[in-house]
């Protein structure tokens, strides 16, 4: 496994030296998350001609059609409908805050096709008395952490009634609520914190405990992609069997949106 810290440029370096290896070292496929927004049709190009297997993980690339019409060697996509995941968070937005208001919206590298399907599909369910702002992060939680923190030096918090805090993944809604954690104020500190923080992709070890322990109002649950990608390569590389050339994972509200409606109820009667 390599990591290319979010930039494109070093992503395709780290595939193309794998690709252009010696044959020995070469390896059977390469499955890729691309880190911006092509899904590097070059690189997926030289794989192919190399003979190598290429999937890409949580992105769209109308080039896999193409090549796949043009070899036999597997060429497959394994995605989310992202779209869903912004209509999602704006449904649990809208059975949280029924009576509307400000919204922190914590979004992802706008270059990123993931960001710009998930952000459309929000502002597209959103509710219009919700009032939207947004941030940016870089999916980590340390850019949640500083894009919330830097909001608040600038005096955001002075200028908007804030009633919800959301990102687009769980890890830039735990930085954002830690930034708030560091208030100076015991009263204004308690008031952000008893907001709801709300995030997606819901993993059960991350997303899913913080829910559980309250630090996250929400999130939407997406299977994990890469190992399905894995497994797909693997078994099309052992016995020859098709791919589908996309396969898109199923989301969730966690929880359901019908109990989150009901916790709201259940608040406002108290």
């Amino acid at each position: 496994m390599v990591y290319a810290d979010g930039d494109t440029i070093t992503q395709s370096t780290q595939a193309l030296k794998s690709i252009q290896a010696n044959p020995k070292l070469r390896p059977d496929g390469i499955i890729v998350e691309p880190a911006g927004g092509t899904g590097l049709p070059q690189v997926a190009k030289a794989a192919i001609e190399a003979g190598v297997a290429w999937g890409l993980v949580n992105h769209d690339a109308a080039y896999v059609s193409e090549l796949r019409r043009s070899t036999k060697i597997p060429i497959f996509i394994v995605t989310s409908d992202h779209l869903e995941t912004g209509r999602i968070q704006a449904r649990q937005l809208a059975a949280l805050i029924p009576e509307g208001g400000g919204v922190l919206y914590i979004i992802g590298p706008t270059e990123s096709a993931t960001v710009k399907d998930r952000k459309a599909g929000f502002e597209a369910v959103c509710p219009k008395n919700l009032r939207i702002t947004v941030l940016r992060g870089k999916w980590t939680e340390e850019s949640g952490y500083r894009s919330l923190a830097n909001w608040l030096k600038l005096g955001g918090s002075s200028k908007l009634s804030i009633v919800a805090v959301t990102a687009q993944n769980d890890a830039m809604a735990m930085g954002a609520r830690k930034a708030l954690q560091e208030i100076s104020n015991p009263q204004e500190r308690e008031k952000w914190l008893s907001l709801p923080f709300m995030g997606a992709d819901g993993l059960p070890k991350t997303g899913q405990v913080w829910v559980r322990a309250g630090s996250l109002r929400s999130t939407v649950i997406t299977p994990p992609m890469a190992g399905q990608a894995v497994q797909l390569m693997a078994n099309a590389l052992r016995t020859g069997a098709t791919v589908p050339d996309r396969t898109v994972t199923m989301l969730e509200s966690f929880p359901p949106l019908a109990k989150l409606t009901k916790l709201q109820t259940v608040g406002s009667q108290q």
